[in-house]
């Protein structure tokens, strides 16, 4: 028998609150930091939800994620706007610039901010689900022209990093959201394998000398991440990728070519009004449509039937927040490291259950 700790999302979001208050952010920004990584490991992306809080303080005590300001415009048309985040808090700057491409296609049909200077944004999925529910499509892209962890295909040397694309489809009862690395696997799932000493469940990565394995140590010793496909089919996770840099370096003004050797990134976001288009009900009586014909496709396997991109996610926030948020190890401790640090209290866990191991 073993115990379930959970904790309750709201005491975790108050904690993380008082963390980043304490190192340095305003109260808007550590609000909308704290909302946004307990929505990570709501949805269970346990990587980039409170695991990233250490760091994001260690960022701020340092001076490499700026505390006060607000992002500068730095060009606008119409619908669509460019963006100097300043390095400012990455979950924030984002929201806001969601909040701002929304309020365009509300106006426009479509809405369009590019980012530059950004901060890291965490999980792209929990920025969607809220514009989806209002009947906006928004497609999010994301890439840290400061990091290399991905090799071109063909090539053994990294230059890219993993790239990805999220897009919150409106759809009912609830949205369907993706959020799909444009690499096999990501950056954190590898530093956390490397942290706990465990290999990756597959062979994903790729030695400087171009041999395939599990061993996520060859990333500091010049290997790689393999992009979707892998060696077999590498070459579409390469093309994407090099899109995902296009839409976010390139029309923001700011990437590589620039040499930044700070953690960050570079952001697009496009939000598209269903009412701009055909309609919105025909929208829904379209994706209604084939949402029904993927979940009626027989399984290949009896116990897994089809599932849509997001259908999990909202299953594991839906017992989350009705039972507590199940909390990674890993996280667990480097939440008591920085409560000791601060003298904050950490939230004790509230809801347990006896499992069989």
């Amino acid at each position: 028998m073993k115990h379930d700790e959970r904790y309750d999302a709201a005491e975790l979001i108050a904690f993380a609150e008082k963390v980043l208050l304490a190192a340095g952010l305003p109260n808007e920004p550590a609000r909308v930091v704290a909302e946004g990584l307990v929505a990570a490991d709501l949805y269970g992306h346990t990587t980039h939800g409170l695991a990233l809080l250490a760091d994001y303080v260690d960022e701020i005590q340092n001076g490499r994620m700026e505390a006060i300001g607000r992002p500068a415009v730095l060009s606008s048309f119409a619908a669509v706007e460019t963006w100097d985040a300043k390095r400012l808090p990455g979950i924030w700057t984002t929201k806001l610039a969601i909040q701002a491409a929304v309020e365009r296609a509300a106006q426009f049909g479509l809405g369009a901010i590019a980012i530059r200077r950004s901060h890291h944004i965490a999980c792209l999925a929990t920025f969607l689900e809220a514009p989806a529910r209002d009947k906006f499509l928004v497609l999010l892209f994301s890439s840290d022209p400061s990091a290399a962890h991905v090799a071109p295909f063909g090539g053994t040397k990294p230059v890219l990093t993993p790239n990805p694309i999220a897009a919150g489809i409106p759809a009912e009862p609830d949205p369907i959201i993706l959020d799909i690395s444009t690499s096999i696997t990501t950056a954190g799932l590898c530093a956390r394998a490397r942290a706990e000493g465990t290999r990756l469940p597959h062979p994903w990565l790729m030695t400087a000398d171009g041999t395939v394995t599990d061993d996520p140590n060859v990333l500091s010793s010049g290997g790689s991440i393999l992009p979707i496909g892998g060696l077999d089919h590498g070459h579409k996770g390469f093309a994407l990728s090099l899109l995902v840099e296009s839409l976010t370096q390139g029309l923001s003004g700011f990437g590589r070519a620039d040499q930044p050797s700070d953690w960050g990134a570079s952001v697009m976001i496009l939000a598209i009004a269903l009412r701009a288009f055909a309609s919105a009900a025909d929208f829904e009586r379209e994706i209604s449509w084939l949402i029904e014909a993927c979940r009626s496709s027989p399984s290949r396997v009896d116990s897994s039937p089809v599932r849509l991109p997001g259908e999990a996610a909202f299953e594991r926030k839906k017992i989350a927040m009705e039972r507590g948020v199940r909390l990674h190890p890993s996280i667990v401790g480097s939440l008591q490291k920085l409560a000791s640090s601060q003298t904050i209290e950490v939230p004790r866990p509230r809801f347990e259950s006896s499992t069989q191991n």
